[in-house]
């Protein structure tokens, strides 16, 4: 019985599936396949059930691969207190990052982060909110800069800052003229939004009252239409397709030639902004660097916390 074949066993009963499981482990299908088979037979028991397409734990199976969690967990902190041993600044610290947070925060800090801690390499990894939690807690990454709220079980997290929300309309729109915009006004408006699965999407849903109300029935927001990106939002914007909500650090309030940004009058909706990492996690002093580093910076809209 090995590291690796645990880490094989986790991977399929997370993905439900042998071939996404062995891309996730990056190894050929056959490689991870026989290696379960071995770990099989090796323990008497069978872990999966197969059968079509569906890859189901036994009873059995499902108590092996908790106990394997556990094993890999206590392994990565044995690693993790050699590190802290040796120095917690050197090796490279595995930061997670939401999609709407990674584009406008990490330009800010990786230089400042490679002269201040050069020993300590960032090693980065863009995703959704309920991946990056699952990563940090199966050991796959140490920390993530993530939006409040998300399931902090086994998790420790640390505030890093507020942003604001502002409102993005095309140049031509009436509101231009406007400094403010009153959340209650965005139920007249095509909305854009991001598409389910990005935290921001509910952020702005659950922050607006009125676009949230509305967004559920056909008689409020008049039209809501999906986005990928951020960045593909503001282009359908600047096309006239409609209005958006933005995070502050991603706009900048100066003239663009097919924008125009909008401040939210009081109460401003905002976000809590902060960096999580699982609780066994033994480089304290490499979070407290992260942190110092992203409050050394100039952060546009936002409140340091």
């Amino acid at each position: 019985m090995t590291l690796t074949e645990l880490r094989y066993i986790i991977a399929v009963a997370r993905e439900k599936h042998f071939g996404r499981a062995a891309e996730a482990c990056f190894v050929s299908q056959p490689t991870l396949s026989v290696s379960i088979k071995k770990l099989e037979s090796e323990l008497g028991v069978m872990i999966f059930e197969r059968g079509g397409n569906e890859i189901a734990l036994t009873p059995i199976g499902e108590n092996i691969v908790q106990q394997a969690q556990r094993v890999l967990d206590a392994a990565n902190q044995i690693k993790e207190i050699a590190d802290q041993g040796r120095d917690p600044l050197r090796g490279a610290l595995r930061l997670g990052v939401i999609y709407t947070i990674g584009p406008y925060l990490l330009p800010r800090i990786i230089k400042s982060m490679i002269e201040r801690f050069p020993a300590m390499p960032l090693i980065l990894q863009e995703n959704f909110t309920v991946r990056l939690v699952e990563m940090m807690r199966t050991g796959e990454i140490d920390v993530s800069i993530l939006a409040d709220p998300f399931d902090t079980t086994g998790l420790d997290t640390l505030p890093l800052y507020d942003e604001d929300f502002v409102v993005a309309v095309p140049k031509k729109h009436p509101w231009t003229k406007k400094q403010q915009i009153a959340s209650v006004d965005l139920k007249q408006e095509t909305m854009l939004l991001l598409g389910v699965g990005h935290c921001f999407r509910d952020q702005v849903l659950e922050v607006c009252p009125e676009a949230a109300r509305f967004a559920a029935n056909s008689a409020g927001i008049q039209k809501t239409f999906e986005g990928s990106s951020l960045e593909t939002i503001r282009h359908m914007v600047a096309e006239g397709l409609g209005i958006t909500v933005l995070p502050r650090m991603s706009v900048s309030l100066d003239d663009d030639p097919l924008l125009k940004f909008i401040t939210f009058a009081s109460p401003v909706p905002n976000r809590r902004i902060v960096l999580a990492w699982r609780k066994s996690f033994s480089r304290d002093r490499a979070i407290d660097a992260l942190r110092e580093v992203i409050h050394s910076v100039e952060l546009p809209g936002c409140k340091k916390l």
